[in-house]
């Protein structure tokens, strides 16, 4: 039996007066209440209520435990408000890992915009391309992209992830460019050192492959990096469009055999528990999940010029 529902049940006793009126108000039973009250005497070893058929009186034990429970029900029942105000206004810290490039790029805004809405919710932002342990590092939410693997925690698909295989066009104007798989033999690969190369698909099985038998005369685990030196006409690279659109868009970076594009991958918001989800975290999710638009807004550009030239 619940300590703090039989110290519930003794309190409305004293306060109303008697065994039948705590029942009303608790809305049970007077055989629940009595039982309640004799299992808590039993506990403490004393007894606290003198009985008569027609009232209830405290004993001298009973008035100085009635004392320490009423502030301690009030205690409990405070911290409950205060726990509930969190559910209707988040408020805290919320810790939140993400990957180095995309929050560089992507996610200023998105903060900037979600504290606007929720001024009470402190935002710990922290960058990294590593797998974090969300548990063990005490993240409430980290931001994974890629296909997931199955796992006990929960994951929310925020935003699809277009990768394409591009280079500059000066650097194709010297070296051609490449009309099927084969061609990219003789073209240099920048190749991004955390790319999952299991990943399905037939451009990341040519690249792997590639990768391996070269040892790529370039890799890096940033992909601005990377971009940055396909610009300056080092090689090709395969890299999400939330880092290339900019290049793509003004020109600076061409799309290289388009029909082998892989299927997209997925921006995903990845947490620990579903049940009982602190207020900040649900909040947190559900304004991201429309936040970037569909297609996302960085992809909308190049969705255009796609079918203007198609």
């Amino acid at each position: 039996m619940d300590r703090i529902d039989a110290m519930r049940a003794f309190v409305a006793v004293v306060t109303e007066g008697s065994f039948s009126k705590a029942a009303i108000t608790m809305q049970l039973s007077p055989q629940l209440v009595s039982k309640y009250v004799a299992r808590l005497e039993e506990q403490l070893h004393t007894r606290l209520l003198n009985r008569t058929t027609r009232k209830v009186s405290l004993t001298e034990a009973g008035s100085q435990y009635f004392t320490h429970a009423q502030h301690i029900l009030s205690s409990i029942d405070e911290m409950a408000a205060q726990l509930g105000g969190l559910q209707q206004h988040p408020k805290g810290v919320l810790r939140i890992s993400a990957p180095v490039s995309f929050a560089l790029k992507h996610m200023a805004r998105l903060i900037a915009d979600f504290q606007e809405k929720y001024p009470s919710v402190t935002v710990d932002l922290q960058l990294s391309d590593r797998k974090v342990d969300i548990v063990e590092e005490g993240f409430d939410i980290t931001l994974r992209i890629g296909q997931l693997e199955s796992s006990s925690l929960i994951a929310k698909q925020i935003a699809p992830i277009r990768v394409v295989l591009c280079a500059s066009p000066e650097y194709l104007k010297i070296h051609g460019l490449p009309k099927q798989l084969e061609d990219l033999e003789a073209l240099r690969y920048l190749h991004y050192s955390y790319m999952n190369v299991e990943t399905q698909g037939q451009i990341y099985k040519y690249l792997k492959t590639k990768h391996f038998k070269e040892r790529s005369v370039f890799h890096s685990n940033n992909g601005d990096v990377l971009v940055e030196a396909a610009i300056a006409g080092a090689g090709l690279i395969l890299q999400p469009t939330f880092i290339t659109s900019e290049a793509l868009n003004t020109g600076k970076l061409v799309i290289v055999l388009p029909e082998y594009e892989p299927n997209p991958l997925g921006l995903y918001a990845v947490y620990a528990h579903r049940k009982l989800l602190p207020h900040k975290v649900r909040c947190f999710i559900d304004f991201m999940t429309d936040y970037y638009g569909t297609p996302p807004y960085w992809d909308e550009q190049i969705v255009r010029k796609s079918v203007a030239n198609s």
